[in-house]
């Protein structure tokens, strides 16, 4: 349906025939908007903060595995209390005590592992002075966030002579969450009258400046509520709001420019407004319509990856396209019917604009067309040239996930989680855990007695949660304990072989696990009262300390490796954050090669059917393709080369670039240059079609048209650039790498690269379409209808 020209005015005169049926529906859509807004109430709470790892993936089923049958794995939050004095002081104790009991009666938590009661001393701070305390919940992502959410809420802070900080995954994530609220708040609150101002001077006037607000606001709340429907049946990203935000508000105002313009034009013309409106629809809502449908194929692409984030921004990005098209093609014909000319009033800069109109060859885009289609070879080159050098730095690229070092210096979380690993013996949570299903160990009879795992296990700075037998009043002769004979049998000798074959990998400091601890190939202490909860009846596990300081880079996925290659008693699951890193990667690059394929052959199908070209589609696959290469470069060189640091400072988190991020802020990008892309391929067809040549349709349709997506590119860098000021790296990232994308389209490839490569082909960028003619019209369209000079598109040349 997309695909055709509408038929003569049936929905105008439908929908838009009269005000009155334009008020009615105007009424109409407000109400389903009305309805779209109660549904999509509380969305934001059934949206879940993680999906960056496979449901499927190893490391997923490995942590999986550790949950349900060894009660063990990461925590989801880890507690750290600080006292005034030692804490095994009698007041730091009890207090300490009372807050591991809090915990344990929570009917959210699955299990607690502290330095109360037992006082384990690989818990303390090396001066005594701090303890840690490691919570696991139960249920999914959703589940965890609101429990751990209470936790923080409710035991942060002072409790008696204690102090109480968190960190952790779900504090990260709930700090990040916080930060990014705050961050995009403040941003909003300095950025606003600024972004007011551009686009009061680019839409002309008052009036004209507030459709895309009407527009954006109808598209954003329709979308929220899809989302809401969509989280009944599958688990939603939180940043998929964020993007659906961003992208809904791009596209709005870039609908609307392209809509207003076509609408003044008509206007100036002698049109009425419904005919005005008609003419809209007919043209400029064709290339709306085309730009929406190849911007929902082109992410619904995403659907190819196995990672929850990626697949619900596939849909999300895909709904906010198709909401944000009936925003422009429904409510915006409605508003602009009922406007009429009026749409043209309050215009607070009509004293600093030109007074006259200047001819339509002397304006600027014009003449920078004219000029570039006179030496476009050398344009071409120097442009690639430049785009080639801004994209090298990618090469180098360092791929990993983003950690709690992301986080302002002055965040609590950043500040505990610092802690951690400065005044804490090993690690805190970069242990890898390797998995042997099935393989039941039987510990030295030292290692038999249990105790309570109830509050009193370990967050083990070496690794992974290693949790004690379950009951403390069992028998020490219990299953999986075996007999007292000293005589390891053949599993036993198996793990104990492998812990040490593992303890000589490269980037491995030490090895724990039922039968003791290991380093340099070799037993390094004997198996304790802890080795229990390293095995039972659904088999054993080791828990596997990195020497590097952080397994969040590729030191972590190298070492992944190195563990899932080495042969093992079983089938073997290596889990943990290196190995997340690890199947994260090689689910986007596996399937990679697919989504490319389906984004190209659909954005190739979509613009053959609306450009009847073969040529004009590839041309701007290949220049979307070098704009985002040229930003990925710039974003490593920034933010993983620090290149800039000697201008802005160094900037919070490790020198790598996130492996989900790019993915996120990427498609935001496309979908604007899809949109750029059509609506200059949209004039020149139009100028092509009427007889000109292609040099002028091309200077033409940048005249028409370059102002227009130029002022909407930088409303969105403006609002994205604000995100750059903000604490946290992770929007820093996306605001910047958003801003210096679609600039770099909007400049160098639609104003330079695209004359250029068209005057290049030539007549080739028509084939095989033949040339159709307008009736009773030739030549190019540089007049208005009336033979006077067309108007200026908004604002002035």
């Amino acid at each position: 349906m997309l695909l055709h020209r509408p038929r003569k005015s049936f929905l105008v005169r439908c929908a838009y025939g009269t005000p009155r049926r334009a008020l009615g529906t105007l009424l109409l859509l407000g109400l389903v908007a009305l309805v779209a807004a109660v549904g999509g109430h509380g969305v934001g709470e059934r949206l879940a903060p993680g999906g960056w790892t496979p449901a499927r993936a190893q490391s997923t089923r490995a942590d999986a595995f550790l949950a349900e049958r060894f009660g063990a794995g990461q925590p989801h939050l880890v507690l750290v209390v600080t006292a005034p004095g030692p804490v095994d002081d009698p007041a730091a104790a009890r207090a300490g005590r009372a807050l591991t009991e809090r915990l344990t009666a929570d009917p959210h938590t699955a299990w607690v592992r502290g330095y109360w009661p037992r006082a384990r001393p690989e818990l303390r701070s090396r001066d005594g002075r701090a303890a840690v305390v490691g919570v696991r919940f139960h249920g999914d992502e959703r589940a965890v966030r609101s429990a751990a959410k209470a936790v923080t809420a409710r035991e942060s802070g002072r409790a008696g002579p204690l102090e109480i900080t968190v960190a952790g995954e779900a504090a990260l994530f709930a700090e990040m969450e916080r930060l990014s609220t705050e961050g995009a708040t403040v941003a909003e609150m300095i950025i606003a009258p600024l972004v007011l101002l551009i686009m009061l001077w680019i839409f002309g006037s008052l009036v004209a400046a507030l459709l895309p607000v009407v527009v954006g606001a109808f598209a954003v709340v329709t979308t929220t509520a899809l989302l809401r429907l969509l989280s009944e049946v599958m688990t939603v990203s939180v940043f998929v709001l964020n993007i659906a935000t961003a992208l809904g508000f791009g596209l709005a105002v870039d609908y609307c420019l392209l809509m207003v313009s076509r609408y003044r034009e008509e206007l100036a013309a002698g049109a009425t407004p419904v005919r005005a409106a008609e003419r809209v629809l007919a043209t400029a809502g064709r290339a709306v319509a085309f730009s929406a449908t190849t911007v929902a194929a082109a992410l619904g692409a995403l659907l190819v990856f196995p990672l929850p984030l990626t697949r619900s921004l596939a849909l999300g990005g895909a709904a906010v396209a198709v909401c944000s098209a009936a925003g422009a093609l429904l409510v915006l014909p409605a508003l602009l019917v009922l406007l009429g000319p009026r749409v043209n009033r309050y215009d607070v800069f009509a004293r600093w604009r030109r007074g006259g109109r200047r001819a339509f060859a002397e304006g600027r885009w014009y003449r920078l067309a004219m000029w570039v289609t006179r030496r476009p070879a050398v344009v071409a080159l120097g442009t690639l040239l430049l785009l080639g050098l801004l994209a090298a730095p990618g090469a180098d690229v360092r791929f990993g996930m983003y950690d709690d070092r992301i986080l302002p210096a002055s965040s609590p979380v950043a500040r505990a989680s610092q802690r951690l690993r400065a005044d804490f013996d090993g690690e805190s949570g970069n242990a890898a855990s390797v998995v042997l299903p099935g393989v039941l160990v039987t510990p030295p009879p030292a290692a038999a007695p249990a105790v309570a795992a109830g509050a009193e296990g370990t967050t083990a700075p070496e690794g992974p949660a290693a949790p004690e037998d379950a009951a403390s009043d069992e028998p020490a002769g219990r299953a999986g304990t075996g007999g007292s004979s000293g005589a390891p049998d053949a599993a036993t000798a198996a793990v104990d072989t492998y812990a040490a074959r593992l303890s000589r990998l490269p980037g491995v400091r030490q090895v724990r696990t039922a039968t003791g601890v290991y380093a340099h190939g070799r037993r390094t202490a004997e198996p304790g009262p802890w080795a229990t909860g390293f095995t039972g009846p659904a088999g054993t596990w080791l828990s596997v300390t990195p020497g590097a300081a952080s397994v969040l880079s590729p030191d972590g996925r190298l070492l992944t490796e190195r563990l899932r290659r080495e042969p093992a008693p079983t089938a073997a699951l290596v889990g943990g954050p290196g190995a997340r890193l690890t199947d994260t990667e090689d689910a986007l690059g596996d399937r990679l090669p697919a989504a490319v394929l389906i984004t190209v052959a659909a954005t190739l199908v979509l613009l053959f059917a609306y450009t009847r070209s073969l040529l004009v589609p590839v041309k701007a696959v290949l220049l979307n393709a070098l704009s985002l290469a040229a930003t990925f470069g710039i974003i490593v060189a920034v933010f993983q080369q620090g290149r800039l640091d000697g201008l802005l400072g160094p900037l919070d988190g490790p020198r790598t670039t996130d492996v989900v991020i790019p993915v996120v802020m990427f498609c935001t990008a496309f979908g604007l240059s899809m949109d750029y892309e059509v609506f200059l391929l949209s004039r020149i067809l139009e100028e092509h079609r009427r007889g000109s040549p292609t040099d002028l349709a091309v200077a033409v349709g940048l005249q028409r048209t370059a102002r227009l997506f130029t002022s909407a590119a930088l409303v969105f860098a403006v609002v994205m650039g604000s995100l750059a000021a903000c604490g946290l790296v992770m929007l820093q990232l996306i605001g910047f790498g958003l801003a210096v994308a679609v600039l770099l389209d909007c400049t160098l490839v639609r104003a330079l690269l695209v004359p250029a490569i068209m005057s290049l082909a030539g007549r080739a960028n028509w084939w095989p379409a033949t040339r159709h003619r307008a009736r009773g019209r030739s030549g190019p369209d540089t007049a208005g209808r009336s033979g006077h000079p067309a108007p200026t598109p908004v604002g002035g040349a």
